[in-house]
Formats: structure tokens, C-alpha cells, sequence
């Protein structure tokens, strides 16, 4: 198993809904219908999830904005809107329990604001360099279907769609991690390490994450 997880979506939305969904509370786990069952017929079939680690009444805003500072440890994040959708590619070194569950919390509260009839999904996986698995892989940890009527674990979905429209993110991911490097071998040329300027770069996450409100 990778040292790497990753959650990543797409969900289709106007910029007006994006805004609200950055300033509105995100429920509980219990809004994503069969919680329980979050890796039921994936690679960690059997297990029980820690849904204690997810926060809760708290603002995406509010908790991914300290997801890009100069101390966020192994948390490489892109989390933007780009051409009216939310895009979300989080990746994770180690498994980071209360990251994880609360983004997928997150995520499922945004689905209700999708502009889409049918459901985006969320993805959530293990891979070393964090790219994306093909469609029919069995390696997938968790699939959850997000929408406008809810949303819920689930793994009768074809990735294929989903996995295209998430390979912009996954460029942008692998963009980031090469300025990323870049930085740290000059960090002794320059004195000072700058990653979250970078990691703040707008290309990565949209200024209105980082909003003071």
C-alpha cells in the first residue's frame, strides 16, 4: 500500500454556488446516506471507517484555507474553480484520517449544489506518485456518488467519465509538485523555503478559498 491517498472530484457548479458552498458549514457524516459503507467492494473491503475524525460545523473556507500554509506538512493540494466546475485534487502523505473524512464530507455538501442532473463522483485512492488509476482498477479505496439529491458510497458507477474529467487537476497536481521541488533545491540558495507561496498560487487554489471574510 502507497504512502500516498488522494481524494479528487469534479462537480459542476456556477460561481455563484461555489462562493456559497466556501461559506456554508458542511454537515456531518450523516449526510452522506450509507456513511458506514464508505469501502465496501474496494481494495480495503471490510474495513469500518473513523467517521470521529471528520470535523464538522465548520466552513470549507474556514478549514481548507489552513491547508496552504508554510506548515501543512504532506498536504499538496489543488482546489480551484476553472470553467464552472469545483476542482478538487488533494493529495496526502500518509493517511490522514481527519483530512480525508472531512473532505469527503465537504465534497459531499458540495454536490448539492451541482449544476448537473447526474451525480458527479468523488474519488478516493492510494498510489506513490498520486495519479490516477485506470477505470476498471480494483484499487480504488472509496467511490462516493455526489448530487443534488444526496450522496452516497457506491461502486456499480463507470469511473471513465470521471477519470477524464479529472486529468486537468491531475496536470495541475503534477505541475505543482515540480514547483514544489524546484523550490526545495534552491531553498539554500535563497535563505527562505517560499512552498506556500507557491501552494497559493492561483493556477492551484482559487483566491476566494484564501478570502478573510
Amino acid at each position: 500500500m502507497s504512502d500516498t491517498f488522494v481524494v479528487a472530484a469534479r462537480i459542476p457548479m456556477d460561481r455563484a454556488a461555489f462562493e456559497q458552498w466556501l461559506r456554508t458549514p458542511a454537515l456531518g457524516p450523516g449526510s452522506i446516506d450509507n456513511h458506514d459503507s464508505m469501502y465496501d467492494g474496494w481494495f480495503w473491503d471490510g474495513k469500518a471507517p473513523d467517521w470521529r475524525q471528520a470535523e464538522q460545523g465548520t466552513t470549507p473556507r474556514e478549514y481548507f484555507a489552513d491547508c496552504f500554509g508554510e506548515d501543512t506538512g504532506g498536504l499538496t493540494y489543488v482546489l480551484r474553480y476553472r470553467e464552472g466546475a469545483l476542482e478538487a485534487y488533494l493529495m496526502h502523505f500518509g493517511f490522514c484520517e481527519s483530512n480525508i473524512y472531512t473532505a469527503l464530507v465537504m465534497l459531499a455538501a458540495a454536490g448539492r449544489s451541482s449544476s448537473a442532473a447526474a451525480p458527479s463522483v468523488v474519488l478516493f485512492w492510494a498510489e506513490t506518485s498520486g495519479s490516477l488509476f485506470e477505470a476498471d482498477s480494483r484499487g480504488w479505496l472509496a467511490t462516493l456518488s455526489v448530487g443534488v439529491d444526496g450522496a452516497r458510497f457506491a461502486t456499480d458507477i463507470d469511473l471513465t467519465p470521471t477519470i477524464a474529467q479529472l486529468r486537468t487537476a491531475e496536470a495541475s497536481y503534477f505541475d505543482l509538485l515540480v514547483r514544489l521541488a524546484e523550490k526545495q533545491e534552491a531553498v539554500g540558495a535563497d535563505g527562505g523555503s517560499g512552498f506556500a507561496a507557491i501552494a497559493r498560487d492561483p493556477r492551484y487554489v482559487d483566491a476566494a478559498v484564501l478570502a478573510e471574510v
